[in-house]
């Protein structure tokens, strides 16, 4: 078994790829022409977006939608990068709203938390040593 993708689901596809890019510098894979899917090239596990409407479809059924949770989901996004108040800036400058500033973990990692437009908390952290 592994870890195949991460599928984040959304109002608005394009949004949130368009948000990604800016605030974390990802790059577009594509967006289908339907707007109702879309992935980033995140490496070698695929980040992707799809509408509620389609996800609710696949699914069968209701769910928590993270952009209308007043508190964030029970779940993250980790981002690794060399530079974490860095990051953290940018991705406040591109819309996101700050949860925990940049602090150095007492393993060594330095870590913060953003919550992106669409709802989805986000880890940006350094790599564990």
């Amino acid at each position: 078994m592994q870890l195949a993708y991460t599928i984040v689901y959304v109002s608005d596809v394009a949004a949130s790829l368009e948000f990604f890019e800016r605030a974390f510098g990802f790059e577009r894979r594509f967006l289908h022409e339907s707007g109702a899917y879309g992935e980033l090239a995140t490496g070698a596990t695929s980040l992707a977006f799809a509408q509620h409407d389609t996800a609710r479809a696949n699914l069968g059924h209701d769910y928590v939608a993270a952009d209308r949770s007043t508190q964030p989901l029970g779940m993250e996004l980790g981002l690794a990068c060399a530079d974490v108040p860095a990051a953290y800036q940018r991705a406040l400058a591109a819309g996101a709203s700050g949860l925990a500033v940049p602090v150095s973990k007492p393993w060594g990692q330095v870590v913060a938390y953003v919550r992106c437009p669409d709802g989805t908390l986000v880890e940006l952290c350094t790599q564990m040593a």
